[in-house]
């Protein structure tokens, strides 16, 4: 939910991961981002043991709405996040649609936890300043089945005399119940020219907070 490409959610994405990028420039097709965050959250729990983290991406948007990419965030313990994904985004009568497929790799020293690789499929809508967005187990290194994770999300984004909000709510209905991914969370953000302040809380954690700064530019 990191780069600033995607609309998965996206209000969730910008909202919860703390990587929130502002455009220095018009782009036409190719970009790259590159940011640093004071704590590395994604669906309200911090993948970086609540240390700093670094992250760096390019993406590819055609005219057609069409897009693909990839994203690398450094993680806890020294260890490393690679994100690929593409997908299609368009606008229908003031309603934006946006669709695709995320995977998610990560080296073996994540959390000790061996093999964590996994995909999905997502898609969202938005509707003025609100979106709504579902993302579904595709595949997954570990034990699990088509859809037995899936995440639920709303978002409402406004404008404050130049400061962009962002409100947050999201479900991850896991098939193991013990998850600690498992339950609800909440997120409020507050960005201006590529920085952004927020706090995000999930049922079975404490309260984060962080500092972030992104850019993306042209290639």
């Amino acid at each position: 939910m990191k780069k600033s490409v995607l609309t998965i959610a996206l209000g969730a994405a910008l909202a919860s991961s703390a990587l929130v990028s502002t455009q220095a420039a018009a782009v036409e097709g190719l970009s790259a981002n590159v940011g640093a965050t004071s704590n590395y959250i994604w669906r309200g729990i911090t993948q970086s043991g609540d240390d700093s983290a670094i992250s760096g991406g390019i993406d590819y948007a055609s005219d057609s709405g069409f897009y693909v990419g990839t994203w690398a965030s450094s993680l806890g313990g020294g260890a490393a996040e690679v994100d690929l994904y593409l997908g299609y985004g368009f606008e229908s009568n003031g309603v934006s649609y946006d669709f695709g497929y995320i995977f998610y790799g990560y080296d073996s020293s994540f959390a000790s936890v061996g093999d964590a690789d996994f995909g999905e499929i997502y898609a969202s809508v938005g509707i003025d300043a609100f979106s709504f967005g579902v993302s579904v187990l595709a595949h997954a290194e570990w034990d699990e089945d088509f859809a037995d994770d899936i995440y639920y999300t709303a978002d409402y984004a406004l404008d404050a005399s130049g400061v962009e909000i962002g409100l947050h709510a999201g479900y991850y209905d896991t098939e193991d119940s013990s998850s600690v991914y498992n339950g609800y969370d909440l997120g409020v953000s507050a960005s201006k020219d590529g920085f952004t302040f927020g706090v995000n809380k999930h049922e079975n954690t404490n309260t984060s907070v962080y500092v972030s700064y992104a850019v993306d530019f042209d290639l």
